[in-house]
């Protein structure tokens, strides 16, 4: 019988989930409408490329939308159970509340699992692809931006004239450059053959031109010199990324967990990078273990909620997963700023989401109700600050066409 009941809510659980990961990932979408359309009027580019961007940058979205989708699912499906007295046919049933957490905490393993796949591989192999799709898009759009014949000067400090453009050899032809990036010293470089050249690793590019000649005029000591060379590297500054800031050595969420570990032990304290790698270290396993606070939460949240409708049970998920954000965030900062040790920072908001979820769980299994008066309240003065102007504006309709009429 417990095993049909678990099965039977288990089930249930996963539609609201659906719908849950559905719905924030348009959200997230709509956040990114701006930067996909910069992408493809200014950096025209092709509409595979921007969602692969996107699919990259989507770990760390998925991170906090999978605690968040765990959550408001057990919120709605507990929420929908009550409303319809299929807790109450339960528990005349003999079957206690706490024989309902296996279903519960089954589910919240698999969004533990999901989130920590996510935070440990997702994360780190989404940002570098990113890192080397997004050096691709600027050496293209560098390339493309190279006209025949033109002083180009879109580059930072650099003026470029080239005669001649190969973009399937990425070769220029007759390359006249002055680089005015040095307020002293002024160098034109002109050779009759030079490549764009890239290195993802570094997020560098720079001109490697042959068989040319640097002419160097000194402004203070008025002087210059001349250098004939067979092979020189000439780095130039891109224009921003469009998506993400990659380039130079790895960031916290590009590190893997031995690296995270190693560099943690080989950092000083005294070091800015020192807290901040360590907590990411923490953060990969800490928003994971939110889907079991979250969870563990919602699960009373939803029986005690049954007089309320799926609104209130929607903006209730949506203000107590806004708290442990802001506990989350809070003890961003301050773990950042070394006032106490990060794992406080980062574990706190779990605990104290867990032990709520526990006290109201307690108080609900015996029968003792959670009075949610306040927020019931401050949701009721919210509607109808909505719903009064629309009301007002249809009272004015018909009193305009009652005068009409007259």
């Amino acid at each position: 019988m417990s095993l049909i009941i678990h099965r039977y809510i288990f089930f249930e659980l996963l539609p609201p989930f659906l719908i849950n990961m559905v719905f924030f990932t348009f959200l997230f979408l709509m956040t990114k409408i701006l930067e996909i359309t910069n992408l493809i009027v200014n950096y025209r580019i092709g509409l595979l490329t921007v969602l692969s961007m996107l699919v990259y940058s989507m770990p760390f979205f998925l991170q906090f939308i999978i605690p968040m989708s765990v959550m408001m699912s057990v919120l709605l499906t507990f929420l929908r159970l009550s409303t319809d007295n299929e807790i109450v046919a339960l528990k005349s049933g003999g079957i206690s509340i706490y024989r309902l957490l296996p279903p519960v905490f089954l589910f919240c393993l698999v969004g533990y699992l999901m989130t920590s796949f996510m935070g440990i591989y997702g994360l780190p192999k989404g940002r570098l692809a990113l890192k080397e799709l997004a050096v691709r898009v600027i050496a293209s759009n560098l390339d493309i931006g190279l006209k025949e014949r033109t002083f180009n000067d879109q580059l930072e400090g650099v003026i470029l004239y080239v005669n001649k453009v190969d973009l399937k050899s990425k070769t220029l032809v007759d390359v006249f450059i002055q680089d005015q990036r040095n307020e002293k010293v002024v160098s034109t470089v002109v050779a009759p053959k030079a490549r764009l050249m890239s290195d993802p690793e570094k997020f560098t590019f720079y001109f490697r031109l042959y068989n040319g000649t640097i002419n160097q005029v000194d402004l203070d000591h008025r002087s210059a010199h001349m250098i004939h060379f067979d092979t020189y590297d000439l780095t130039i500054s891109p224009p921003k990324p469009p998506i993400g800031t990659p380039g130079g050595p790895k960031d916290e969420e590009e590190m893997s967990i031995p690296e995270l570990q190693q560099y943690v032990r080989q950092a000083e304290k005294k070091d800015d990078r020192y807290y901040l790698a360590l907590m990411e270290l923490h953060k990969k396993f800490s928003i994971p273990a939110a889907c079991f606070a979250l969870g563990l939460l919602a699960f009373p949240l939803g029986i005690q909620s049954k007089s309320a409708k799926t609104t209130f049970g929607i903006g209730l998920g949506l203000f107590f997963f806004l708290l442990y954000y802001i506990m989350l965030s809070a003890g961003w900062v301050f773990g950042e700023a070394g006032v106490y040790p990060p794992a406080i920072g980062m574990w706190v908001p779990n605990v104290v989401t867990a032990g709520f979820g526990m006290v109201i769980l307690v108080r609900t299994a015996r029968e003792r109700t959670v009075r949610l008066d306040a927020l019931m309240a401050i949701y009721a003065r919210l509607k109808s600050s909505f719903t009064k102007p629309e009301n007002q504006r249809s009272e004015v309709g018909g009193q305009r066409s009652e005068n009409e009429k007259t």
